[in-house]
């Protein structure tokens, strides 16, 4: 699976690169783990927009995915690799030998046929196993982790992706997160083994506005651009580039200024900032 390019018939095509889905096995989803999705278009429940430049979009079903993996110490077949509209990594699905069908992250390497388990002891070190990451040795790479236990995973879930174990001290586990930032995870939650596929996500060059739409991207105007009853860098006389450091329509510093709350509970388990 990688890019694929267009003949420049057109300004736009000349530009424009797409993933190579000739990999992917499934055309249509599992009726019994889609629901429908509904869109928000960055408004909040007072019909306030909330997050802007967000609208549009094509229709999207939703792939209920297994992030908890808690089907422990029963073998499953993947039958199906799948293109997932919502997220950017691919996903499989999963036929498990007591019936169950589930969707899972699909890993690099991971292919029609492969047999994947879960559970906490005696689960072998291979690509798609996922096990509690006392279990798994130092320098293996691991995706879809959890971050409390029985929640289900909520790191490293995206294309490409995966952490790597980097200690073992007491109850608690220190792995190195994609964005760099070294954290210590409780020893009992559950991880999978191997990085997640569909790397070449990140180097796709959309090619025109048109397709930006259709992700449900909507333009973005600039502050400079604007009067200034609407943002802190409008007006002026000619082109002017704004008078001070950037901030927000609110005057928010955007760049380089610290957010993070500084007494924040989840401080004490990093142990070195992504920064």
């Amino acid at each position: 699976m990688g890019l694929k390019k267009y003949k420049p018939a057109t300004a736009t095509l000349r530009h424009t690169t797409a993933i190579d889905h000739s990999d992917l096995t499934g055309n249509s989803p599992e009726k019994k783990l889609v629901k429908g999705l509904s869109k928000t278009g960055g408004r909040s429940s007072s019909g306030r927009i909330s997050v802007r430049r967000k609208g549009g979009g094509h229709k999207r079903k939703y792939r209920i995915i297994d992030f908890k993996r808690d089907k422990h110490n029963i073998p499953g077949k993947v039958t199906s690799v799948e293109y997932d509209p919502n997220r950017s990594a691919n996903i499989a699905l999963i036929n498990y030998v007591d019936g169950d069908k589930r969707y899972i992250l699909a890993p690099k390497g991971l292919k029609v046929g492969s047999t994947i388990l879960s559970g906490h002891t005696n689960v072998p070190l291979e690509t798609g196993n996922a096990m509690p990451l006392s279990q798994i040795p130092l320098g293996i790479t691991v995706h879809n982790v959890e971050l409390k236990l029985g929640k289900g995973a909520q790191l490293v879930r995206s294309a490409g992706v995966g952490a790597l174990i980097m200690a073992k001290e007491g109850d608690y586990i220190t792995l190195k997160l994609p964005s760099g930032e070294m954290r210590m995870i409780f020893h009992k939650c559950f991880a999978t083994i191997g990085s997640l596929g569909n790397e070449d996500h990140m180097n796709v060059s959309l090619g025109k506005a048109g397709r930006s739409r259709w992700l449900g991207k909507r333009p973005k105007v600039r502050g400079v651009a604007m009067n200034p009853i609407d943002h802190p860098h409008g007006g002026g006389e000619g082109k002017s580039s704004g008078g001070r450091h950037p901030v927000s329509p609110w005057g928010m510093p955007t760049k380089g200024y610290k957010t993070r709350y500084k007494k924040k509970y989840s401080n004490k388990f990093i142990v070195k900032k992504r920064k």
